[in-house]
Parts: C-alpha cells; sequence; structure tokens
C-alpha cells in the first residue's frame, strides 16, 4: 500500500493559485456578460472604503509616484494600477485560502473532502455577496447573486477537495480508477499538477478573453445608446468655433489640446469600475428640509428648467505639478439656485447632502450656491449626455474647487441642516479643496525651431490655471536667469485654463526652464513647493532640455 502523506506547502500554493485564477476567468465572464458582481474589484472598493484616510491616501501617493517614475499617463495608468491590484490582491488571498485548506483538512475520504470543500466556498461565497450588495456592485437582483457567488465558490472549494484527495497519496490513479493498475495507468504527482494546470489555463484565458471581448462590445453599445438623443447636435472638438478661434497667439506645438477630447478627459474614481446607471429608470430624489420634496427624472431636469452652458476645466488634487489629471470640456446643466427656488429651502437649511450611487457624498454649503448662479447640476458635456466614466445621468459643478469637490452619479439630494465631512474630507482631504494657481510647462519645441530677423527661436508652452480666479501673467526663465514674460492666448472663458507661448531665443547645450503665474488681480502663484496632500500641489513646475 502507498505511503498516505500531506501535500507540501509548495504544492498547496501552486494548487491554490491554479484553481484561484480560473476561478477569476469566469467571474469576469460573468460580470461581462450579464453584469454578475466582480468579486475583486468590490473587495479592493470596499477596503477603500474602510481602511483608514491616511492608508488610502499612501497607497494614492505612491501609486502616482510610480506612475510618475515610469512615465505613465496617470488617469489611465491609476485605474488600470487599482484593476490589477484588485485582481493580485484576490489571487494572493484565493491561494491563501487554499493552503489554510490543505493545512487543517484532515479526511482523506473523497465524499467527505468534497463537501467540507463546497461548504468553505459557499461560506465564501455568501461572504462575497453581501459585500457586493453592500457595495453595489451588480445591477443584477440581490437573490441571484447570492446564488451565483455561493454556487461558484462551491464549485472552487469542491475543486480544492478533489485536488487533495488525489495528492494525497505518492501516486494517482488515472480517469478510469476501477482499470487494474499498471504504469500506463499511474501518473505521478507532478504529473497531476500539470493537468490540473493545463485544465486552469485553458479555462482562464478562455474565460477572460470572451470577457474582454463582451467588455469592449457593450461598452461601446451603451455609448452609442447614450449619445442617440443629442447625435445631432455633437460636434467634434476639431469642428467647434471656440471662442478664441481667432487669437493671434499660437500655441506651441506640442502644448496639449487647448479644448479636451471626451476620450481623453481624465477620469478618477473611488472604485475601480465606473458606476453604470439605467438612465430610464433613474430619478433624483430632493428630501429634507424642503416645501416641494421632488423626484425628478433626466426628462425633468432637461426640460422644465433653463440650461446653462460654460466652458469649464476640472483638476484633480491628487495631480503633482505638471500633473495630466487637469482637462477641459464644455458643461451644460440647470443652475441650482433654479432647484433650489423649485423645492423651496425651509429657513433653517444650510447645507445640500449630495450622495452618489457609487457610494461617494459631499456637502454643499447653501450660501455658496446662492452666491453663485454658475454651480450646477451638469447632465451633458460637450453637447453630448454625460459619458458613464464620468458621472452619468448627472453631476455637480462647483467653480474654484477641486474635482473631490464634484459628486458624480447623483442619485440623492437631501436639503439639511446638519454638516457632515464629504468622503475625501473624512479621509483627511482639505475641506475647500480650492484650486490652486498653477503654470505648467508642456513643451519646448526644440523642432519647430525658426529664424526671425537673424535670430533662431525655439517655440516653448504649456498651460496656467487658477481656478475662477483666472490668470493675468505668465513668466519663464532659463538656467535661472531673469523672468521674461510669456504671450498669452486669450482664455475659452473665466474658468478655464490659459494657454501661454514664448519665443525662447536659441542657445545650444543643456537648459532648466521653469514658469510661473500669476492670479487675475495679480496675486502672484506661491513658488514655494507643497505636495498635494492635503489642499493640492503647489510650486514652480522645471523641465530640463538638452537642445
Amino acid at each position: 500500500m502507498d505511503k498516505m502523506q500531506k501535500p507540501g506547502i509548495k504544492t498547496a500554493l501552486l494548487v491554490g493559485a491554479l484553481l484561484t485564477a480560473p476561478l477569476l476567468g469566469v467571474l469576469f465572464l460573468a460580470s461581462e456578460l450579464v453584469d454578475l458582481p466582480f468579486s475583486p474589484y468590490d473587495v479592493f472598493d470596499r477596503l477603500t472604503r474602510e481602511l483608514p484616510g491616511s492608508v488610502v491616501t499612501f497607497g494614492i501617493d505612491a501609486m502616482i509616484g510610480a506612475l510618475l517614475f515610469l512615465g505613465s499617463d496617470i488617469s489611465e495608468g491609476a485605474k488600470t494600477a487599482e484593476r490589477a491590484i484588485a485582481v493580485i490582491q484576490f489571487l494572493i488571498g484565493g491561494t491563501g485560502a487554499g493552503v489554510l485548506y490543505f493545512w487543517f483538512v484532515r479526511d482523506a475520504n473523497r465524499r467527505r473532502t468534497l463537501v467540507t470543500g463546497a461548504t468553505v466556498g459557499a461560506s465564501a461565497g455568501l461572504f462575497m455577496a453581501v459585500l457586493s450588495i453592500g457595495i453595489g456592485g451588480s445591477t443584477v437582483n440581490s437573490a441571484l447573486v447570492v446564488l451565483w457567488l455561493v454556487a461558484v465558490f462551491s464549485l472552487w472549494g469542491a475543486a480544492h477537495g478533489a485536488v487533495y484527495v488525489h495528492l494525497k497519496s505518492r501516486r494517482v490513479q488515472a480517469e478510469y480508477p476501477d482499470t487494474p493498475a499498471r504504469s500506463d495507468t499511474l501518473i505521478t504527482r507532478r504529473q497531476f499538477v500539470v493537468k490540473v494546470g493545463a485544465a486552469a489555463a485553458v479555462i482562464t484565458v478562455a474565460s477572460t478573453g470572451l470577457g474582454a471581448l463582451l467588455s469592449n462590445a457593450g461598452r461601446r453599445e451603451i455609448e452609442a445608446e447614450l449619445q442617440t438623443s443629442l447625435a445631432d447636435q455633437s460636434l467634434d472638438a476639431s469642428q467647434k468655433l471656440l471662442p478664441n478661434a481667432n487669437d493671434v497667439v499660437i500655441a506651441a506645438p506640442g502644448t496639449r489640446p487647448e479644448y479636451t477630447p471626451l476620450k481623453d478627459f481624465y477620469s478618477v474614481s473611488i472604485r475601480t469600475r465606473p458606476t453604470v446607471i439605467d438612465g430610464a429608470t433613474w430619478t433624483l430624489p430632493i428630501t429634507g428640509l424642503v416645501a416641494n420634496p421632488a423626484a425628478l427624472t433626466i426628462s425633468d431636469i432637461r426640460d422644465k428648467f433653463e440650461p446653462i452652458s460654460h466652458l469649464v476645466t476640472l483638476s484633480c488634487i491628487s495631480g503633482r505639478i505638471g500633473t495630466d489629471l487637469i482637462s477641459t470640456t464644455r458643461w451644460t446643466g440647470v443652475s441650482i439656485q433654479d432647484i433650489l427656488d423649485f423645492v423651496e429651502p425651509s429657513e433653517n437649511a444650510r447645507y445640500l447632502d449630495i450622495g452618489s450611487a457609487d457610494g461617494f457624498h459631499e456637502i454643499v454649503d447653501l450660501d455658496l450656491i446662492r452666491s453663485d448662479d454658475r454651480i450646477m447640476l451638469c447632465y451633458a458635456w460637450d453637447d453630448r449626455p454625460l459619458p458613464i466614466e464620468h458621472g452619468f445621468p448627472l453631476r455637480i459643478w462647483i467653480p474654484d474647487r477641486f474635482g473631490m469637490k464634484q459628486p458624480r452619479w447623483i442619485d440623492s439630494i437631501e436639503v439639511t441642516e446638519v454638516y457632515r465631512p464629504g468622503f475625501w474630507v473624512q479621509r483627511g482631504w482639505d475641506e475647500i479643496a480650492q484650486v490652486q494657481a498653477t503654470s505648467v510647462i508642456d513643451t519646448v519645441a526644440a523642432d519647430s525651431m525658426y529664424t526671425s530677423g537673424g535670430q533662431t527661436f525655439i517655440p516653448v508652452g504649456g498651460i496656467a490655471f487658477a481656478g475662477a480666479r483666472e490668470i493675468s501673467k505668465v513668466e519663464v526663465r532659463i538656467n535661472k536667469g531673469p523672468w521674461q514674460e510669456a504671450r498669452l492666448r486669450k482664455p475659452l472663458s473665466g474658468t478655464t485654463w490659459v494657454i501661454w507661448r514664448y519665443d525662447w531665443p536659441f542657445s545650444p547645450g543643456d537648459h532648466v526652464f521653469e514658469v510661473r503665474c500669476a492670479e487675475g488681480d495679480g496675486t502672484p502663484q506661491i513658488e514655494k513647493e507643497r505636495g498635494n496632500r492635503p489642499s493640492g500641489a503647489r510650486g514652480v513646475h522645471s523641465k530640463r532640455v538638452r537642445v
């Protein structure tokens, strides 16, 4: 009789990983096929909500620092990194659970071991279902979510039990256990693990690949449906007649686009995936201290109130000096002053407590709203319905504030006299989050040098932004020399960035370019360097170039 022995830790680690990988693939396929939960994202999203703010912000800073070091696009790179972390975290957790199972199980009876594995898996599935339902990780009926996750995790647990039974002996009889034992019907433990790995790889690759195809197709279909209603009004940014189209100052080659294409607009979210809302059934309840509580549909908001539009630059408080977490487009919506007139807040009302479908919330002072009729509930960008990842069907815009104060996917508004710190304020970020005046060098266009009056020049350019406080001056200096005033292109509006240009008299060698700006009233940009937490980065942006 073969001597019986428990699989070693290395084997347990390998099997745990091999069985968790196809679980990931199947969960991903189901999430893209019928919008069932993808548990790795739900776990990650819950952790980011529950962990102390200092831990979350440390993670954000570390991730942005790594992306800057690698030279990656921060907006897209951050989202990819979050998703990769979520998947790796889940894979490690699943592998660890498999190791624990192999460590504690003692029964070699096949049936009892399968039942034990399935029971442990079902418990994990139930936990995942409760977590997913609590975080809103799926639009599917809650009962179906529970059934699905309990079933798939039960199979995952039972698979651990089945593999354990086979691996506990030194040799494993192959497909037909009743066949007389011969050398060609028995496989070694190593061979068995290889077979398990091959099967796991096939399931993982097939399910993940199909899920990715469904994800891309579904995304395009949803976006097309959202844009149909205003398709006849939609123009590409290059076709728009912008307010400064005839300005004599032309951006230096290599300067970022003055009007951001929607596909390039930065996006930072507290969730690993955009929140998808059915606009046909969505309503906005406005409750609390109001004479006329309301439940407005998106059609009500578009049709019953006078629309307003503003060209707006939005920036992220997490961005470092020179960040790409800043973009510009046209915002269209309704002034919240009109909404307040409709619901009639009581005399003791002081705040709007705005909730979002992704779990985000923010507080807005009614006095601020009454002082600025530009503050809007926005339902369109670039004359199109809000893109899914940017808050469809409704988000808010507050001039002169970082994006952390601008909730997306709004699904409730309560008028209240009670102050409740917003999502990021609770996690240690600035309560006001006013945009910091900043200026950035985008380009030293050495390949666009030109000669004029016997002198060779190289265009240097970039952006300057101070929220709603505008920009009056931008200055550039080279190699710590004197500050030289740049030319400013007329801004798209009083709430957008300014494109600046300086034509530098060329001299060969290594050079350090620096830039600074002043606000509309002449207030100089603060040059002393400061990190992004908790109130936004500031300091002088520089670029080292050899020409």
